[in-house]
C-alpha cells in the first residue's frame, strides 16, 4: 500500500473529526460545563432585583436565595448543614447561584453551607439555616367532645428534650404535654375535660408560637346549629324554609344535638341524579314565595361577612362508612334576596330552566366532592370532622367551569343553598361522574369564621 495515500486518509478522517467536534460546539454554545478549581464565596443575598443590596446572613426553610463569588461553576453540589440542596444549572454562573433551602430540617446543625465540588473539594460558608414557626393548618373536628381524639394538621411541630412543644387554649391552658402525640406534621391528643370552649389556640416551640385560625368549639359566626333556631323553621321535624325541607335528627351518632341529612341510605345518587327532595338544604330569607318583608333574618344580619375574601364557610361532617360518597358534587351557593323572592317571574323557584343552581353566568358556588380521590370513595368512618372551605372558593358555575361574576357586598350573603348534583349547561361540564351510590351526608354547625 501506499504509504503517502494512508497519510492522506487518515488527515481526511481527522479534518472531518475535527470539524464535526466543532460544529458540535457551535451547536451548543451556552452548554453549561463544570469549570476546575475551588470557589471563592463572596456573600449571599435575596433572589429580588430591588433587594440585591441587602446581604443575608441566614434564610428560612424552602426561601430562595442568590450565592455570588468567583469560579461558581466549580460547584457541584451545595449542603445546607446536613441537607442536600436542588441544583438547577440554568441558574448557575461563575459568579452566581440560585438555590432554594432544603426544605428538610437538619440532623446536625453547623450553621454553615457547604460547597463541594467535582473532585470532592470542600468550601465552608457561614449561613444560617432559620426553621420557621409552627405552621397551622387545621383540626380534625373542632367540635369535638370530650375525651375524644383529635388530630392537629400543619408543619414545624418541633419537640426536643430541652424545649417541648406546648398548646395554650386561651390565656390560662395549657393541654398537658404527656397527652400529646408529636410529629412534625401532625399533633394527636384527646379533648381533655377541662378544656376551655370558644378560645384562641396557639402552639409554641422552640422557633417560635402561631395562633391558629380555628378555635375549639368555635361559636363565631354560627349561621345554623338546628337546635336554637333563631332562624329557619321545621315542618313535621324537617328543616324548612325554601322550596324543600330537609331532614333533620337527633340521635346517638348527633355531634352536639340536631344535625340536618341529606341522603337517606337508599336514594341514589349518581351524574345524572337531580333530587332536591333527598338531597339539598335551602334556606331563603324572608317571604321567599312573594317579596322580602323582612321576616326570618338575611344570614348577613346575623353573621359578619364583611372581608369575606379572608373568611371561610365551615361546617361538621358525617358519613357512615356503610353509606359513602362516590358521586354528586355538593354545591354551595349563597345569594341575595333579590334572587329569592318573587322577582321576574319568581326566578329562584321557577323550576330547573330558570333558577340559580343552572344559571351560568350570575351563581358563584363552591364545589366540594371529597369523593374525587384514588378510591373514587369517600366516608368519614362515621366520625364527625370539620369542613372547611374559603370563600376564595366560591368561583365555579354548577358544571365546574369558572363563573364570570363573583360577590359584590355583603348582601350577597342573605340565602345559601347545598344542593348535592352534578351541573350541566349545554354538556359543558367539567366534573367528575362518579360511581352509582346511597349516600348518607350528616352536617351540623354551619358557620363563617375568620381565617386568621
Amino acid at each position: 500500500m501506499n504509504i503517502k495515500n494512508i497519510n492522506g486518509a487518515l488527515f481526511a478522517m481527522t479534518l472531518v473529526t475535527a470539524s464535526a467536534g466543532f460544529t458540535s460546539c457551535e451547536d451548543e454554545p451556552d452548554k453549561y460545563e463544570v469549570a476546575g478549581g475551588t470557589p471563592t464565596i463572596d456573600y449571599v443575598r435575596p433572589v429580588d432585583a430591588a433587594s440585591k443590596d441587602s446581604l443575608l446572613t441566614g434564610a428560612s426553610l424552602n426561601n430562595t436565595i442568590c450565592i455570588v463569588g468567583r469560579n461558581l461553576r466549580s460547584v457541584t453540589k451545595i449542603n445546607f448543614n446536613d441537607q442536600s440542596a436542588v441544583l438547577n444549572t440554568s441558574y448557575m454562573t461563575d459568579n452566581t447561584i440560585i438555590v432554594t433551602v432544603p426544605k428538610a430540617i437538619p440532623n446536625e446543625v453547623s450553621d454553615k453551607i457547604y460547597f463541594i465540588t467535582n473532585k470532592q473539594d470542600t468550601v465552608a460558608y457561614d449561613f444560617k439555616t432559620i426553621v420557621p414557626a409552627p405552621t397551622i393548618n387545621s383540626m380534625s373536628n373542632e367540635w369535638a367532645a370530650p375525651g375524644e381524639e383529635v388530630t392537629i394538621k400543619g408543619d414545624y411541630f418541633l419537640d426536643y428534650d430541652n424545649s417541648h412543644l406546648t398548646i395554650k387554649v386561651g390565656d390560662n391552658y395549657t393541654i398537658p404535654y404527656e397527652d400529646l402525640k408529636i410529629s412534625q406534621n401532625s399533633i394527636r391528643f384527646n379533648i381533655p375535660e377541662d378544656m376551655p370552649k370558644h378560645e384562641p389556640i396557639t402552639i409554641t416551640t422552640i422557633n417560635g408560637t402561631t395562633k391558629a385560625g380555628f378555635r375549639y368549639m368555635d361559636n363565631r359566626g354560627i349561621l345554623f346549629d338546628f337546635d336554637n333556631m333563631t332562624v329557619g323553621g321545621t315542618e313535621s321535624g324537617k328543616f324548612k324554609h325554601g322550596w324543600h325541607a330537609t331532614t333533620m335528627a337527633n340521635d346517638e351518632t348527633s355531634l352536639s344535638g340536631n344535625y340536618i341529612q341529606l341522603g337517606n341510605g337508599s336514594s341514589t345518587m349518581d351524574s345524572k341524579t337531580w333530587d332536591e327532595g333527598n338531597f339539598a338544604f335551602e334556606y331563603w330569607a324572608g317571604e321567599w314565595n312573594g317579596t322580602f318583608n323582612g321576616q326570618d333574618r338575611k344570614l348577613n344580619d346575623i353573621a359578619d361577612f364583611s372581608d369575606w375574601s379572608n373568611k371561610s364557610l365551615k361546617f361538621e361532617m358525617c358519613i357512615p362508612k356503610d353509606y359513602p360518597w362516590q358521586a354528586g358534587p355538593m354545591q354551595i351557593m349563597f345569594a341575595g334576596i333579590d334572587k329569592v323572592s318573587n322577582r321576574d317571574g319568581n326566578q329562584f323557584t321557577a323550576g330547573a330552566n330558570n333558577n340559580w343552581y343552572q344559571n351560568p353566568q350570575e351563581w358563584p358556588r363552591a364545589i366540594y366532592m371529597p369523593w374525587n380521590n384514588n378510591d373514587g370513595s369517600y366516608d368519614t368512618d362515621g366520625k364527625w370532622i370539620t369542613v372547611t372551605i374559603p370563600f376564595t372558593d366560591f368561583i365555579y358555575r354548577c358544571d365546574g367551569n369558572k363563573a364570570t361574576s363573583s360577590f359584590g357586598s355583603v348582601e350577597d350573603f342573605a340565602s345559601i343553598t347545598f344542593f348535592v348534583w352534578k351541573g350541566a349547561i349545554k354538556d359543558a361540564s367539567v366534573l367528575p361522574d362518579g360511581i352509582k351510590c346511597t349516600p348518607i351526608i350528616k352536617i351540623d354547625n354551619i358557620r363563617v369564621v375568620p381565617n386568621k
